[in-house]
């Protein structure tokens, strides 16, 4: 399937139809449309095949289907997995201003971090005209996958940069980046590590983070413990928790890597709460650089992360894409490591 998704990236041959539909549920296209327009007097049955048979076809209602084959919708629609870390919120204001300035409009789809409901949302895109969508990593389920491509619905992925896959993203390599914070806490000294990490499961950021953690330690004759590795959600109170529980242990790390800058809040406030100096006990590394890192005290050390700037260049790579435009398939945004109060030299 990915090598049809990399020779037509903006098709519009093969679409179902009401008659597909109708055909495959065996019903009439009559009953179809009272199920697509909610009727109530269509059997449970009777609505349960006609779903499926619209799920299995990829239908997408043809008022839908004809803005989208003429190109003429100025509606991009933007998933992003959830609607409480302030990153993604920066990102699509980014994005819709970078929009509108070119006379589009943003539609916004939450994800929630499952590929299924991420679906719902790509078909609800498709419903509502979109003419593009940009999408965070690369963990799309096929059904997804195979709805964009049967309706030529060009896609961007951002956050992650896989240059030997044939999906079109703008991002940076989360295993790569992650390593470089590694690399800095080993020459400081730190031998003993511990991750707070995001929930891994559906999330291919969290995934090359922990991987990158692994792999850098591993290139300085260190490991990280899988009981090392707490996943949990990007939130200050899981954060808080993890930190916690990790700084009980009988040998505690000197070193917490976090999987984004909500989780460094937590451990920052957890230490404080327990009276755990920070650096001079244990340091902490953040990932994002949101604008409270620079003002807690200690301020949090993390990676810093464009967000802006990639969601804007992941329109630009759409927009190339809906002209017909030559565009590169991977870019790469750069990232950097800034360095705060709240790491330091390895305790003695």
């Amino acid at each position: 399937m990915r090598k049809r998704l990399q020779n037509a990236s903006v098709r519009t041959a093969g679409r179902a139809s009401v008659a597909d539909v109708a055909a495959a549920a065996r019903v009439s296209t009559a009953t179809v449309s009272r199920v697509l327009n909610n009727a109530d007097y269509v059997k449970p049955q009777t609505r349960k095949a006609v779903e499926q048979a619209i799920a299995n076809l990829g239908y997408i209602p043809s008022g839908a289907a004809r803005s989208l084959s003429s190109r003429s919708s100025r509606i991009i629609g933007a998933i992003i997995p959830s609607i409480d870390n302030s990153i993604f919120a920066a990102g699509v204001e980014a994005l819709q201003g970078h929009l509108s300035e070119r006379g589009y409009h943003l539609l916004i789809g939450s994800s929630n971090y499952d590929p299924e409901e991420e679906y719902q949302v790509c078909r609800s895109f498709l419903e509502q005209h979109a003419a593009g969508v940009i999408m965070m990593g690369e963990t799309h389920t096929p059904a997804c996958l195979d709805l964009l491509d049967r309706h030529g619905m060009p896609f961007v992925n951002t956050g992650v940069y896989t240059p030997d896959q044939p999906y079109y993203c703008v991002g940076f390599d989360n295993a790569g980046v992650a390593a470089t914070a590694v690399r800095y806490l080993v020459q400081l000294g730190h031998r003993r590590f511990a991750m707070i990490a995001g929930i891994t499961a559906h999330n291919d950021r969290a995934v090359g983070r922990v991987k990158g953690v692994r792999a850098e330690l591993a290139r300085s004759g260190l490991s990280l413990p899988d009981d090392s590795v707490l996943e949990r959600r990007y939130d200050i109170a899981e954060g808080r928790a993890a930190f916690r529980e990790l700084m009980a242990r009988a040998e505690p790390p000197t070193a917490v890597l976090c999987g984004n800058d909500v989780q460094g809040f937590g451990a920052i406030l957890e230490a404080q709460h327990s009276g755990i100096r920070i650096p001079e006990e244990v340091s902490v590394v953040g990932f994002d650089d949101l604008v409270l890192s620079r003002h807690l005290k200690p301020a949090l050390t993390t990676i810093r992360v464009p967000t802006q700037e990639m969601w804007c260049r992941a329109a630009d790579m759409l927009f190339a894409r809906l002209k017909g435009d030559d565009t590169p398939r991977a870019v790469e945004i750069e990232t950097s490591l800034i360095v705060r109060d709240s790491t330091g030299p390895a305790p003695a």
